[in-house]
């Protein structure tokens, strides 16, 4: 069963909570069915409760605690123990149907993304494909190094860049989470990207009403 979900990113302190709950106001006030994860140790205060939340699984105040970890240390232990433990996820999404819309609120902490693999892994793990990468042992030390090097490279960049651009792969939509239309347009490209209501089979018309004829009659 196919299921359809939106990962919010960004730095900290960039509003990734408030498009969250912006966005999961509208999902219900159209009443259309939404899943919320907070992948986030660090965040204590939500507008929704999220339905699954990785405090849940591990708590960065316990991690602190008890190993004697700072803030930044504690964040990356507790990705190490979820990239180890991603039945978590699984157990929760897995009887979802794909009516449901998950939002999955990410943590904006950049060390959480440069000093462990969390977003390629967990992105693996959802959407179940590829394959993983293997070391022959063929590649020499300082290959890698010479190949991110030089004018090939840089064309290479070039090239990606104006491919990216020319299929408006990536966007940038402007934003009032106070205005609802505003916040509407945005659930608009997401499902343009998702294909979300390509996969929605068609619903029958509700059933007639039926009215007392003689209701209104003086």
């Amino acid at each position: 069963m196919s299921k359809y979900g939106v990962l919010v990113m960004g730095p900290a302190g960039a509003g990734k909570s408030t498009f969250c709950s912006a966005l999961i106001t509208h999902l219900r006030n159209n009443r259309r069915s939404c899943f919320y994860v907070n992948l986030d140790p660090a965040a204590e205060e939500f507008t929704h409760e999220p339905d699954l939340d990785i405090k849940d699984l591990i708590s960065l105040e316990d991690v602190m605690e008890e190993m004697g970890l700072g803030p930044n240390g504690g964040l990356i232990y507790c990705f190490e123990f979820l990239l180890e433990n991603l039945d978590f996820l699984t157990e929760a999404l897995d009887p979802l149907s794909e009516e449901y819309l998950i939002v999955i609120d990410m943590p904006g902490q950049i060390e959480l993304y440069t000093h462990i693999p969390i977003l390629p892994a967990l992105v693996k793990h959802l959407t179940k494909t590829g394959e993983e990468d293997v070391d022959d042992g063929t590649q020499q030390a300082g290959e890698s190094g010479t190949m991110m090097r030089g004018a090939s490279f840089k064309r290479l960049n070039r090239a990606v860049a104006g491919l990216i651009d020319s299929f408006s792969m990536v966007s940038y939509l402007r934003l009032e989470v106070q205005d609802e239309d505003s916040v509407g347009e945005i659930l608009s490209y997401i499902d343009d990207a998702i294909q979300y209501h390509e996969a929605q089979e068609p619903r029958e018309p509700n059933d007639e009403v039926e009215y007392d004829e003689t209701a209104g009659e003086n």
